[in-house]
């Protein structure tokens, strides 16, 4: 599962609320995760597959995106909806974005492979809510470095996860960013302070 997505896909350390709006209904939903051409929503409204939807939100307090989008899957409640933006909801869609991984509030986790390794790249925070995506790179694709060097926020969660990382599936840490990279120090001392 090397990431070959023409876009991203960014996670939440909690889901962002959306307003979704589908034939003569509204609700509010979650946002499970988003890229700059769609996103996953769970919600209770019943979506069909192939008509369009209204869709509202907001990142972390970025200006209110309105734009409308093609549903396109449907697991259980959880919907894939591709946005039909024009230029200034796609500059909209991006800044919020950006603002959501600068704060640590989103995160990207992607695997690469270079020079035969392969390297999971983490951008953005690092917390519980990338544990499936963690696991599924360790477990099935195979991670031989992290590379930490984009992490804006870390939190116990993220720092349990680098743990299991290390010790049970024997991946490196590559760069580190200074936020990281204090954490992680502080983690490791942590035990040794406890043991005395």
């Amino acid at each position: 599962m090397l990431d070959q997505r023409r876009h991203q896909r960014i996670r939440f350390s909690s889901p962002p609320t959306v307003r979704i709006g589908y034939g003569g209904g509204h609700d509010d939903g979650g946002i499970e995760n988003l890229s700059l051409s769609g996103l996953m929503v769970r919600t209770s409204l019943t979506l069909e597959i192939g008509h369009t939807a209204g869709c509202e939100f907001s990142l972390f307090g970025s200006p209110l995106i309105d734009v409308p989008l093609t549903v396109v899957s449907r697991i259980g409640d959880v919907y894939g909806g591709r946005f039909q933006t024009g230029p200034i909801n796609q500059v909209l869609i991006e800044d919020a974005i950006e603002a959501a991984l600068a704060s640590g509030n989103a995160s990207i986790l992607s695997v690469h492979e270079l020079g035969g390794r392969k390297i999971m790249r983490i951008t953005g925070g690092l917390n519980g809510s990338l544990r499936n995506d963690l696991m599924h790179a360790l477990t099935r694709v195979g991670v031989d470095e992290i590379d930490l060097k984009a992490v804006t926020a870390v939190d116990q969660g993220g720092l349990a996860l680098c743990f299991v990382a290390t010790g049970r599936y024997g991946a490196k840490l590559g760069s580190q960013s200074p936020c990281f990279a204090e954490a992680w120090k502080l983690a490791q001392a942590a035990p040794r302070a406890s043991g005395n």
